[in-house]
């Protein structure tokens, strides 16, 4: 939902065509909403670093899967705005932007529930797709380098796509 506005608000009023007509390339537009956003979510994921200082005050907990937690939640939550980012390319009406990147994310992470009902190599297919199955390992402690090499893939494939949606409206 913090992306619904991003680009869709900027169709909308029409102020897009002012962007494209900027001396500035497509993909700096794209890429400065995009570390916009994230700047926004990790201060909202800042505040939260509280609890981590009451549970070490009054305990001594592992810190390990709680920094590994953490960069999981950065990768991830990059994951859904690059997501969100690409829905409000999509549609000039912010609702519709936020119920299609709603979608998307919906099903690429209930999707893991499907691999319980078939076998074989479409499991292991259809697991890999999840994002939420990529997560378990940071917040078990683990770092795996595939569940990065899939958060940044994800991220920039859709801000690919993000960039390939605004060069379209330069032709419409």
């Amino acid at each position: 939902l913090m992306t619904m506005r991003l680009l869709s608000e900027e169709q909308k009023l029409g102020t897009l065509e002012l962007l494209m007509t900027s001396p500035i390339r497509d993909w700096q537009v794209v890429t400065g909403k995009f570390l916009a956003s994230l700047v926004f979510f990790l201060g909202t994921l800042a505040f939260t670093l509280y609890y981590v200082v009451l549970v070490s005050w009054f305990g001594d907990p592992d810190f390990g899967p709680v920094l590994t937690s953490y960069i999981g939640l950065v990768l991830y939550g990059a994951a859904t705005l690059s997501i969100g980012i690409f829905a409000s390319s999509l549609s000039p009406n912010q609702i519709v932007s936020a119920v299609l990147g709603f979608g998307i994310l919906l099903i690429l992470t209930v999707i893991q529930l499907a691999s319980r009902y078939v076998s074989g190599t479409a499991a292991t297919i259809i697991t890999q797709v999840s994002m939420q199955s990529h997560f378990e390992d940071f917040s078990r402690g683990i770092i795996d380098t595939s569940s990065v090499v899939y958060y940044v893939t994800v991220v920039v494939v859709f801000l690919f796509l993000t960039i390939r949606s605004l060069e379209s409206h330069r032709w419409r």
